[in-house]
């Protein structure tokens, strides 16, 4: 099988069995977007969901924000992973957006990694959910994914993933791509003890493939 061939019928069985995929963090604009994305960071968007209403409530607008102190931020989300470092840079976002944005989320690669707690995983979230643009994300969930199922040649780092999936992937469908393969990382190619017995993309898995050989071998052996 050829590497555009897995693409082909990986893409195609994710558009036919999960037409609708999108991110699973509450919000309601390109701001309070941005503040979710930057407090998922090795955390659950469950935990981030519960934490967000009354933090949007307090600062509806950059301009809120920026007037708050890390120690006030602190305090509607000391739930979260790191929040003293998240705090600080979400102040530090809101400064951003007030003085060099007009308290608006920017639209480009550039401008929002220039923002305190943006690197790039979060930017192309911003740029493919807040602005429907064709960007790839990779998080964990895509890097271990990507690899396992031989979508990329294991992959280094996250930008090598984000390279050869934008390479493969039609720009029409990189935004759903991103989160169709979030969704099936947490759900089902999740990173212990993959649930390959339910997943419909076994056919085309290189790390199915790989361990249902071995697992016939040691039962030939046992039978012998």
């Amino acid at each position: 099988m050829t590497k555009k061939e897995r693409y082909n019928n990986v893409i195609d069985w994710f558009e036919k069995n999960v037409p609708v995929a999108e991110t699973e963090l509450h919000y309601d604009n390109a701001f309070h977007l941005l503040i979710a994305v930057i407090l998922s960071a090795q955390c659950t968007d469950k935990r981030i969901n519960m934490i967000t209403p009354l933090l949007f409530e307090a600062y509806p607008n950059p301009y809120v924000m920026a007037e708050a102190t890390p120690e006030e931020i602190y305090e509607y989300i000391k739930s979260v992973s790191y929040p003293n470092n998240k705090s600080k840079n979400l102040v530090g976002m809101a400064k951003k957006l007030a003085a060099d944005f007009n308290g608006e989320v920017p639209g480009t690669l550039a401008e929002l990694e220039s923002i305190p707690g943006v690197g790039r995983k979060t930017a192309n979230v911003i740029l493919s959910v807040a602005f429907d643009k064709p960007a790839m994300a990779v998080d964990t969930h895509v890097f271990r994914v990507s690899n396992r199922i031989g979508l990329t040649d294991n992959s280094k780092n996250p930008l090598e993933t984000e390279r050869e999936l934008v390479k493969y992937i039609p720009s029409r469908l990189l935004s759903k791509a991103h989160h169709w393969l979030i969704l099936h990382g947490r759900y089902v190619c999740i990173a212990r003890n993959p649930k390959c017995d339910i997943c419909g993309l076994k056919a085309w898995c290189k790390y199915y493939m790989k361990n249902n050989a071995v697992k016939e071998i040691k039962q030939s052996k046992t039978k012998n």
